[in-house]
């Protein structure tokens, strides 16, 4: 990894103004970290993780048409490493990137699914401490809740990295859980 997470948290902020897309990078990059931390990488390799879940949607506000393209060329630009990129690149179903790495795989996983756990929790108080995975089980057949999630994605996610559904919804809310603070909730 190239970049520093202040280097990426500087970009992000120049690349997003809304404080809610903000949130999702933040919880992103923790579910990242968390994951890290369950698969036993090194702190070198978290940190990695970390930085790739802040940076997933930085394109995302200013070019939603092109994203995450001026993202990931940013990245190049940068020569940052290739596990990075493509991390990013494949971030989402619809792009059509075949995801090259466990990275690359966990960052699709988590991505749609902490949103949803967000949704979940603006209904539940607005606190992450009331949510339990069988409310965001109930509210993902629930297709009139958050409808801008991709259920089939979250579903395809926890596939592509081997975990049960429950599990992975569980690991995604500790994670989130972790930094309710920081999300404000």
């Amino acid at each position: 990894m190239k970049l520093s997470r202040q280097q990426a948290w500087q970009k992000l902020n120049s690349l997003i103004d809304n404080p809610n897309l903000i949130k999702h990078c933040l919880a992103v990059e923790a579910a990242m970290g968390h994951y890290a931390d369950y698969f036993k990488l090194s702190p070198t390799e978290k940190e990695k993780w970390q930085i790739t879940g802040l940076l997933h949607d930085a394109d995302w506000e200013k070019y939603p048409d092109k994203h995450p393209q001026v993202i990931v060329q940013w990245l190049k630009d940068q020569g940052e490493d290739e596990d990075v990129i493509n991390a990013i690149a494949a971030h989402g179903f619809e792009f059509g990137v075949e995801p090259k790495t466990l990275m690359a795989r966990v960052l699709r996983a988590v991505d749609e699914l902490t949103g949803l756990i967000v949704a979940v929790a603006l209904v539940k108080g607005h606190k992450l401490a009331n949510v339990q995975v069988k409310s965001v089980l109930k509210k993902m057949k629930d297709k009139s809740f958050a409808r801008g999630v991709n259920r089939e994605d979250i579903k395809q996610g926890a596939e592509e990295i081997e975990l049960p559904l429950e599990e992975h919804i569980g690991h995604t809310l500790s994670a989130l859980q972790s930094i309710a603070d920081e999300l404000e909730l």
